[in-house]
């Protein structure tokens, strides 16, 4: 390891976090997308000897991404970050799923990008995205009169994932023109995006 430990030192003392430039369509925040990680560390890499790898790879059952870093001299570090996503046999929920370990792979690997907006929201805690939910949709409704915004509303609080978002969703049709239905759907759908239900 000794090849690689020394062409890894020199690179991460001239890397830089990657530039902000995605807009997260939920919550409005900037992050660094998998475009602009690669960016910021794989000429660094390279000028040190190293490539990158991403293959993927399936462990009992569940599949990784592997991010190898490869020096000419033929030493490797590598690491697995597990591939998630919402829905089984969707290659749209997949691909992102991929992109999503992909780009947290190699920042982790490179210890680039810690400060990242996308990757502090996908860790508030459970309590915070169900307070934000109570506050900005669950009270108002309250004053409405309409009891099946109420039930939609009730029933959005309590859905486990995201197929039971889009059933609720295709449920209450007539509701879809309604802005605190809207907006209850889009925050219950970006808390199982964040990982925090």
């Amino acid at each position: 390891m000794k090849e690689i430990a020394q062409a890894l030192l020199k690179a991460q003392t001239e890397m830089s976090n990657p530039i902000k430039g995605s807009q997260n369509p939920f919550l409005k925040n900037k992050y660094a997308d998998l475009n602009a990680v690669r960016e910021a560390v794989i000429p660094t890499l390279n000028k040190h000897g190293i490539t990158v790898l991403q293959p993927m790879q399936t462990v009992d059952g569940k599949n990784y991404v592997k991010t190898v870093l490869l020096h000419e001299s033929g030493e490797t570090i590598e690491s697995l970050t597990e591939i998630i996503y919402s829905k089984q046999n969707d290659a749209q929920a997949q691909g992102s799923g991929i992109t999503y370990a992909r780009r947290y792979g190699l920042q982790s690997l490179v210890c680039v990008g810690a400060d990242d907006d996308d990757g502090n929201n996908a860790s508030k805690p459970q309590k915070d995205a169900k307070k934000e939910y109570r506050n900005e949709v669950k009270a108002p409704v309250q004053s409405e009169i309409d009891k099946d915004l109420k039930i939609a509303i009730d029933d959005l609080e309590n859905a486990n994932d995201v197929d039971s978002v889009k059933f609720i969703w295709d449920t209450y049709g007539k509701l879809q023109s309604n802005s605190y239905f809207v907006k209850a759907v889009k925050l219950k759908k970006q808390s199982f995006a964040d990982g925090t239900k």
